[in-house]
C-alpha cells in the first residue's frame, strides 16, 4: 500500500463527507492511528478498512458537530478561472440532487479510483449490485446535468 496516495484518497473521502478542511485532516489523522494500531492484521484488505474506519469517525463527527452555514451575503472568491468556477457550481448543484449513498460511490470509484471490489466490500453489498448503483447514479447526474444545461 502506497501510504501516501491511500492518505490522499482518505483526506478527500472525509472532506466529501464533512465539507470541513480542518476536522477532515483531524478524520483522515486518526484513521490512521486507528490503522496502524491493528498492525498487520488487515493486511491485503487495508483500503478496505481504511474507509471502514474513515466513514466511521465522519459519522462520529457528523453526529457531534453541525457543518457550520454560509451568511446569506457571503461571496465567493473571484478567481481567473470564472468558467470552471462555474462548472464546479453546476457539478456540486447536480451532486446535491443525488443521495448520499450515490454521491459516496461516485466519489469512491471516479475521484479516488478504487476498484469495484473495494467498494463492494466496503459499501457491503455485492458487485453486482455495486454495477447497478453506480449506473443509476452515473445516469441521474448526467439528466440532472442537463436539466440544468437547458435551464441556462
Amino acid at each position: 500500500m502506497d501510504l501516501e496516495k491511500a492518505y490522499d484518497k482518505i483526506y478527500r473521502y472525509a472532506y466529501f463527507k464533512l465539507n470541513n478542511q480542518a476536522i477532515a485532516e483531524d478524520v483522515t489523522q486518526e484513521t490512521f492511528l486507528r490503522f496502524m494500531e491493528q498492525g498487520n492484521r488487515f493486511y491485503n484488505y487495508e483500503m478496505r478498512y481504511l474507509y471502514t474506519i474513515a466513514r466511521n469517525l465522519c459519522i462520529d463527527e457528523y453526529r457531534r458537530v453541525r457543518p457550520d452555514v454560509l451568511p446569506d451575503d457571503y461571496e465567493l472568491p473571484i478567481s481567473d478561472s470564472g468558467k470552471s468556477l462555474e462548472e464546479i457550481a453546476i457539478v456540486r448543484e447536480a451532486l446535491s440532487h443525488l443521495s448520499s449513498e450515490e454521491q459516496e460511490l461516485l466519489l469512491l470509484r471516479y475521484v479516488n479510483n478504487e476498484s469495484v471490489g473495494t467498494i463492494s466490500e466496503t459499501m457491503g453489498i455485492s458487485r453486482f449490485a455495486l454495477y447497478r448503483r453506480l449506473k443509476a447514479a452515473e445516469n441521474k447526474l448526467r439528466n440532472r446535468l442537463e436539466v440544468d444545461k437547458n435551464e441556462k
